[in-house]
């Protein structure tokens, strides 16, 4: 039996998923049906885990696209449930419970890119280099670059980076706001890590809150964002871990949360 193409280890509630199919780590058909497999046990998993750390394995890539070769079988009918399939995966990724970092490193290109949007952090080595490639195979991104895309970028730099297919290095990415931080190619996991365990050591229920609300959110007007914010919040204060935070604080101690 061949291994996992998508893999994950869970060690003090931080569970590190890796891409599998080094050097490259392509975003095959197969590879995307194992990141929804692990995504959907991590879903089971969730009271083990208070962050997740998303990386490619081996040096080379974080994941550089698609299995090109595929899409010459393709045909408008077989092509739209692949894409719908995709975009239920990705999504696995974007909307689960804790937050997800993703760790870049090398090559991020095409559907590489497009996973990493899904993720809430995106920290790059310096040797990272992303870009959406796809216009020169006569296609656009596909995966939910486009919708997902303009949430980071201005139109004009968007459509630029979209048009020409050019690949930007990871201090362009920062300069642009794809990525949240450069660090070191040898301190990439490093410091992915420590930014999953200082997340883990928050109140969970807030930060599990924040990201449903943020989500829900983004692409509403002010008031109707109020609502789901209102709303949200005020389910927070039915729980333990609301008043253990309270009391915490009042009495100048280090809070202890349970989760509930």
């Amino acid at each position: 039996m061949s291994p996992a193409l998508v893999q994950y280890e869970i060690n003090d509630f931080i569970a590190q998923v890796t891409l599998n199919n080094p050097p490259m780590n392509p975003l095959t058909a197969e590879a995307k049906q194992d990141l929804g497999r692990v995504f959907k046990e991590l879903d089971e998993k969730s009271d083990q885990v208070r962050a997740v750390v998303l990386a490619g394995g081996g040096e080379k890539a974080f994941a550089a696209g698609a299995d090109i070769k595929a899409f010459l079988e393709l045909t408008p009918e077989t092509a739209l449930p692949r894409l719908e399939r995709s975009h239920e995966i990705f999504s696995l990724v974007e909307n689960y419970r804790w937050p997800v970092i993703a760790a870049i490193r090398g090559f991020c290109l095409g559907g590489g890119l497009e996973l990493a949007l899904c993720c809430d952090i995106r920290y790059a080595a310096e040797d990272a280099v992303l870009g959406f490639p796809e216009v020169n195979l006569s296609i656009f991104p596909g995966n939910g670059g486009m919708a997902r895309g303009l949430h980071f970028l201005g139109l004009g730099r968007f459509k630029e980076l979209v048009y020409t297919g050019r690949r930007i290095s990871a201090a362009e990415a920062y300069e642009y706001g794809l990525v949240e931080k450069v660090v070191p190619t040898e301190a990439l996991m490093e410091e992915a890590l420590g930014l999953a365990k200082s997340i883990a050591k928050r109140g969970p229920l807030g930060v599990a809150g924040a990201k449903k609300v943020i989500n829900q959110t983004r692409d509403l007007a002010v008031s109707e964002a109020l609502a789901v914010e209102s709303r949200n919040w005020s389910q927070l204060a039915a729980t333990e871990d609301m008043k253990e935070g309270a009391r915490a604080f009042v009495e100048k101690r280090k809070p202890v949360y349970r989760c509930r």
